[in-house]
């Protein structure tokens, strides 16, 4: 079989391990961060789901129900159902990191409220892009399959399937980096957090953001994988 990629390593392969570290150590860091600053208790001695509550009645929005969710640091805030859920980690911790999380996840349920056009985009993409993650493997090995213009075809859609999901990461770093903006300048003007707290709180956001920025890299180098080898394959048929 001619074009056998996938099967067997390859030197492409490379593009997809230095994706996968990056993603690791961009998830060490977040955790490390968090346990780090979730030692230093704030000084107004509010809670992550009590300073989310403020934050959003302060926003005006009042139909987000603030929810406790079991696990460590899988806050979310959830479009369809507006609830504003906090992790174990979160909801009852009177931390700075604590604090900040929860911030940020008002952050996103205030981009909601004001109809923010990058999270409208990214909510938008969601099904094309977890189709399209799905599909593109399969299209492409049925592509594989073919040496005509017909197996080219399948390659191609199945390229175009996979950058889809690209373009989900890529939208979603505008959105979690206007979320953390937002909860700093909320927990600032409200003092819930005072002048020495918020750097220790902002790190904790930084870190949680390049978790973000890493996933891009991540699919982009894959995508670069795909279009390294299947990308001129219409030249060899």
């Amino acid at each position: 079989m001619p074009y056998g990629y996938g099967f067997y390593w390859d030197p492409t392969y490379m593009l997809v391990v230095i994706g996968a570290v990056i993603c690791m150590i961009a998830s060490a860091r977040v955790r490390t961060t968090y346990s780090k600053y979730e030692r230093y208790q704030s000084m107004s001695g509010m809670t992550g789901a009590q300073a989310a509550e403020q934050i959003l009645r302060a926003a005006g929005i009042y139909d987000v129900q603030i929810c406790h969710v079991s696990g460590r640091l899988t806050d979310h805030y959830d479009p369809r159902n507006k609830t504003l859920n906090l992790s174990d980690a979160v909801y009852a911790s009177r931390s700075v990191a604590a604090i900040g999380v929860a911030a940020h996840e008002c952050g996103h349920a205030i981009q909601h409220d004001v109809n923010y056009v990058p999270l409208s985009l990214r909510s938008a993409i969601v099904p094309v892009a977890n189709i399209g993650s799905t599909l593109a493997w399969p299209l492409i090995l049925i592509g594989l399959l073919f040496s005509s213009r017909t197996g080219s075809l399948f390659i191609e859609l199945g390229i175009i399937a996979f950058s889809f999901a690209v373009l989900f990461q890529l939208v979603t770093l505008p959105v979690e980096f206007n979320a953390s903006h937002r909860a700093l300048v909320m927990l600032k003007d409200m003092h819930i957090l005072n002048e020495s707290e918020l750097p220790k709180t902002r790190k904790v956001l930084r870190a949680a953001a390049l978790t973000y920025v890493a996933s891009a890299a991540a699919a982009i180098l894959q995508m670069l994988r795909l279009i390294i080898l299947f990308g001129g394959r219409n030249d060899r048929d």
